[in-house]
């Protein structure tokens, strides 16, 4: 098949992306596809052949990424591009799009998450990965994500939401004054735990809201629950083994402990070391947020297991990482399925999807 894979973009979690991107490209042209590697931001600038064959790139246009300690200079990736315009698609983006027989799309965070490129790819008939994009854009709301939750019966953390588009300082004051503590304060549409801060004295509050008030509109702030943490996968209709992930030690699991290994990672024990009942419970919860939001495909949920062995839902990732070494591919090679088939798999479950 021919297969575009959309990567990086200018959100948070380009650099995340820009790692899915390249190895599911690599993954999916060692099983024989014509899959080729897209930057929805840059789009195709440095291709200067017929579109129509691009699909022949003899290295699908993958090149060599990591993972950076820090979130990307998105000013400075702005900057680069050559296509001088308010527009949020590199040059001829959709129009390969439009070629290809499927999308897989290996975006994360604003305008691959949150229901964007969905909208657009179904207007133009063009089959892509994962869910619609209405389901992902009330995953990616963490408030319209909570409020599925409660109507879903799913247990979730209290929480209020706030706006900050117009506060003042003595507002934010005012707001600091109704926020009981501990708490996790949180951008509500980020994503690879940016814009997630866990306050348990007042001065970290009043920081955290200063941080989230100079670059974001909407946050939720949400009652702290200490306990174990676990993330879910489902796929296929099916939740599929827990993981547990241990933060290093006297850290949390943010943007560092996510992606980068040895002391400074997290670990993550798959299959999760669980009774058989909380195995259960975490799985059912899984499957019915992954329902409520009517995702498709593929899906993984966070958990924090307190101590009273209660499940507290945190949120939902419609399209999360898949690197090789991904919470995902890691869960599905329990399942039998090696990388490069669980990305082939997801193509193939897409497109019936869709079809249907």
């Amino acid at each position: 098949m021919k297969i575009v894979v959309l990567g990086g973009g200018i959100s948070t979690e380009r650099h995340v992306s820009l790692v899915t991107a390249t190895s599911v490209c690599k993954a999916l042209r060692s099983l024989g596809h014509k899959a080729i590697f897209v930057d929805i931001f840059l789009g195709l600038e440095k291709y200067t052949g017929e579109l129509e064959n691009a699909f022949d790139a003899p290295d699908g246009f993958c090149g060599n990424v990591a993972i950076e300690h820090t979130a990307p200079n998105l000013d400075a990736v702005i900057a680069s591009r050559e296509l001088k315009s308010a527009s949020r698609l590199g040059k001829n983006v959709l129009e390969i799009c439009q070629l290809a027989d499927c999308v897989f799309l290996g975006l994360h965070g604003a305008d691959g998450e949150d229901g964007k490129i969905q909208a657009a790819l179904d207007l133009l008939g063009v089959p892509y990965t994962g869910s619609g994009p209405l389901g992902s854009a009330m995953a990616m709301d963490k408030s319209a994500a909570k409020k599925i939750m409660t109507a879903a019966g799913i247990p979730t953390p209290a929480y209020k939401e706030f706006d900050l588009s117009s506060v003042d300082n003595r507002k934010l004051s005012e707001m600091e004054e109704t926020i009981e503590l501990p708490c996790v304060v949180k951008v509500v549409n980020g994503g690879s735990s940016i814009g997630v801060y866990i306050c348990d004295e007042s001065s970290q509050v009043h920081e955290a809201l200063k941080e989230c008030a100079e670059r974001h509109a909407r946050i939720i702030v949400e009652q702290k629950i200490t306990g174990r943490e676990f993330t879910v996968p489902v796929l296929d209709g099916k939740a599929i083994s827990p993981i547990e992930i241990i933060p290093p030690e006297g850290g949390s699991f943010d943007y560092v402990a996510k992606y980068q290994s040895g002391s400074e990672g997290a670990r993550e024990i798959c299959p999760a070391d669980i009774t058989p009942d909380e195995e259960v419970l975490l799985k059912t919860l899984a499957l019915r947020f992954h329902e409520a939001l009517g995702l498709a495909v593929y899906s993984r949920t966070d958990f924090i297991l307190d101590k009273n062995g209660e499940a507290w839902c945190l949120e939902v990732n419609t399209l999360p990482g898949m690197t090789p070494n991904s919470l995902i591919p890691r869960a599905a090679r329990l399942e039998g399925l090696d990388y490069a088939r669980l990305c082939e798999r997801i193509v193939e479950l897409s497109m019936k999807e869709k079809r249907g």
